[in-house]
């Protein structure tokens, strides 16, 4: 494990900005396989490997995935066959199941990795708690963070920044579809307007939905940069935060 930069070394940059403890928020779907099963072996590989070019450039990484590849207890909910919190029940442990994934694909990557849930699970992963997820992260290790918050009726959107507030990050960065924030979805819309710098406030008047609006505010009383890049070629978690990759700043 390479040794990560002292306190008076230069540390790791995103455009104006520097950051050096990360918090990176996947969604589930990214681990989908095209054929619409839920994991693709070679895409967790990829991420993988990225990340661990990632902690060997200096940087230290919290990683949080979604479950949207398995189930969306809001959608599932509103079908009306199945209470709210139920649903969202669901989805906590199949960000678990995501998380063991991620866990593993980066052990095979040559990074050690920690699974953190925040619902107990504790013959599977370890329960989440904020001083040994701070001990795992300076030790050098990745610490991937399941199961959301904790509680219904939160994404993981929000579990992010909350996580990254309690593990003094830098910054939080959410890897999607598409290189940075736009006005509107640049796949249906070839108007759409893409923002090189926002302020949370701007972003939450208007209505931008890269991130739900409890999100951002939390982001934002906290103070806490978010940054947003595509997770797809020729993009990578490794070159959106060196700033090769092309994002969206999101900060006071």
């Amino acid at each position: 494990m390479p040794e990560l930069p002292s306190s008076d070394q230069p540390l790791p940059e995103q455009g104006s900005t520097r950051f050096r403890r990360v918090l990176v928020k996947l969604s589930g779907e990214a681990l989908a396989a095209p054929d619409g099963y839920w994991l693709h072996p070679p895409t967790l590989a990829s991420l993988a490997d990225d990340i661990a070019r990632a902690v060997d450039k200096g940087f230290q990484i919290a990683l949080v995935v979604g479950g949207g590849n398995v189930i969306r207890g809001a959608r599932v909910s509103a079908a009306g066959w199945i209470d709210r919190a139920t649903g969202d029940s669901l989805g906590m442990m199949a960000t678990v199941m995501n998380s063991l994934a991620l866990e593993t694909a980066l052990n095979a990557a040559g990074v050690t990795a920690r699974t953190m849930s925040a619902v107990s699970m504790p013959t599977i992963c370890e329960t989440y708690a904020r001083q040994p997820a701070l001990h795992h992260l300076d030790k050098g290790q990745v610490v991937v963070l399941a199961g959301g918050t904790g509680n219904p009726y939160f994404t993981t959107d929000t579990a992010a920044v909350l996580r990254a507030a309690e593990l003094k990050c830098d910054a939080v960065l959410k890897a999607t579809q598409v290189d940075g924030v736009y006005s509107a979805d640049p796949k249906t819309n070839p108007d759409a307007v893409r923002y090189e710098r926002l302020s949370h406030d701007e972003a939450i008047a208007r209505d931008l939905k890269v991130m739900d609006t409890a999100a951002f505010a939390l982001a934002r009383d906290g103070g806490l940069p978010l940054i947003v890049g595509s997770v797809h070629a020729p993009s990578s978690v490794t070159a959106i935060l060196t700033g090769a990759a092309r994002s969206t700043l999101v900060a006071p």
